[in-house]
């Protein structure tokens, strides 16, 4: 059973986001907060794998509340579902520790496989936030290619598919169906492929592929 907290200032939000995932069986809301502080004071009680916390401007989820989820309660992986398209908030979120990100035009199927995927230990970004993304870091430096170029060649053929598709910013589930395989096959090669090359997150992944022509942008 995955247990999920909600955060978000508006009640009826809320409760909408509780009746799309109460058909849900292995999906429990166990605590609903209307701001950060409750939230806190939930957390030794509930002990919730997942919070899914509703922003609506880039100040409404500050960056501190980030790094402090991050550090006080690790098990507690954040997914934010935000109602802007801010690429600094957005970055700096992902940064911070956030392991999800996903936008206001998400429905059910896209928040149940952000649910899963953050549940399993993998970060999980809207097609449109790798969209952001790519933008983004594309001249971005922080982190060093130099000693990882020549390890795309560990990579079996199956594996390059899987980093193709998604550095484009394809979702497990479509891949999956892409290439007729489970979704949990899909996150058993994109762990392996992180592993061989060396990198930490799929923002690190998208910029690789990138530098390394594995996906063009237009």
């Amino acid at each position: 059973m995955i247990k999920v907290s909600l955060l978000d200032e508006h009640p009826v939000f809320c409760d909408a986001l509780t009746a799309l995932l109460a058909d849900s069986e292995d999906i429990n809301i166990v605590t609903i907060a209307h701001g950060f502080d409750e939230f806190v004071a939930q957390v030794p009680e509930f002990l919730p794998n997942i919070l899914i916390a509703v922003t609506y401007k880039p100040d409404d989820l500050s960056i501190d509340n980030v790094k402090y989820l991050a550090s006080h309660f690790p098990k507690v992986k954040l997914l934010v579902l935000s109602m802007y398209d801010d690429e600094k908030q957005i970055l700096r979120m992902i940064k911070a520790g956030a392991k999800g990100h996903i936008g206001k035009d998400t429905n059910r199927s896209e928040i149940l496989e952000a649910i899963y995927t953050v549940r399993n230990g993998f970060e999980f970004y809207a097609k449109t936030i790798t969209s952001i993304l790519l933008k983004s870091y594309i001249s971005d430096e922080d982190i060093n290619l130099s000693e990882k170029e020549n390890r795309q060649r560990d990579l079996s053929a199956r594996e390059m598919e899987v980093f193709k598709l998604i550095a484009e910013g394809d979702s497990n589930r479509g891949i999956a169906e892409k290439l007729f395989i489970s979704i949990r096959t899909v996150e058993t090669h994109k762990n392996n492929i992180m592993n061989k090359i060396g990198l930490k997150t799929t923002v690190d992944l998208v910029k690789f592929a990138i530098k390394n022509n594995i996906i063009q942008l237009d």
